[in-house]
């Protein structure tokens, strides 16, 4: 053994040394994804719903399947779903999205659109990264319906019991 480790500030030393530098710290500074035309893409999913959105500086206009915010989800909750990631990162009609789902019902659609925008700010501006991982935005909510065993009713129920 050359080194001896012999307190805590030994040990942190020699474990930066080991690693070149200091942990958690990353290499390379996040660079801005965008196309051509100055757009961010990025796939979010929920449930059986798969959502492709693109975002782009504007005035704040969402459109999903081709509808209007308000048409396409007409519940007041899923339009603040969907709302939830420009409230926290702060730029609340900031950007126009463009979205495209499929799969699911409505509430999954929703959920994966809301992962998809939160994707998307975050390679559009990466500063934004850390208030949406904070948040649980950009994980993808892996919960889906549990499938339907044979000798039951559904999932988990047991068809009814019948004495006689």
């Amino acid at each position: 053994m050359a080194d001896q480790v012999t307190s805590l500030d030994d040990l942190a030393k020699a474990v930066t040394d080991d690693i070149g530098g200091v942990q958690g710290e990353p290499e390379t500074p996040r660079e801005p994804v965008r196309d051509d035309l100055g757009r961010s893409y990025a796939t979010g999913r929920r449930k059986d719903a798969t959502a492709r959105v693109w975002i782009k500086p504007g005035s704040g206009k969402v459109t999903v399947n081709g509808k209007e915010l308000k048409v396409y989800f007409a519940r007041p909750v899923l339009q603040m779903i969907l709302n939830q990631p420009f409230q926290v990162a702060g730029v609340e009609g900031e950007f126009d999205v463009m979205a495209t789902v499929k799969g699911g019902g409505l509430s999954g659609q929703a959920g994966a659109v809301k992962h998809g925008i939160s994707r998307a700010l975050q390679l559009y501006d990466p500063s934004l990264r850390s208030p949406l991982k904070a948040a649980g935005f950009l994980t993808r909510d892996s919960r889906v319906v549990e499938r339907k065993k044979y000798g039951r009713a559904k999932a988990r129920r047991s068809f009814q019991f019948s004495k006689r």
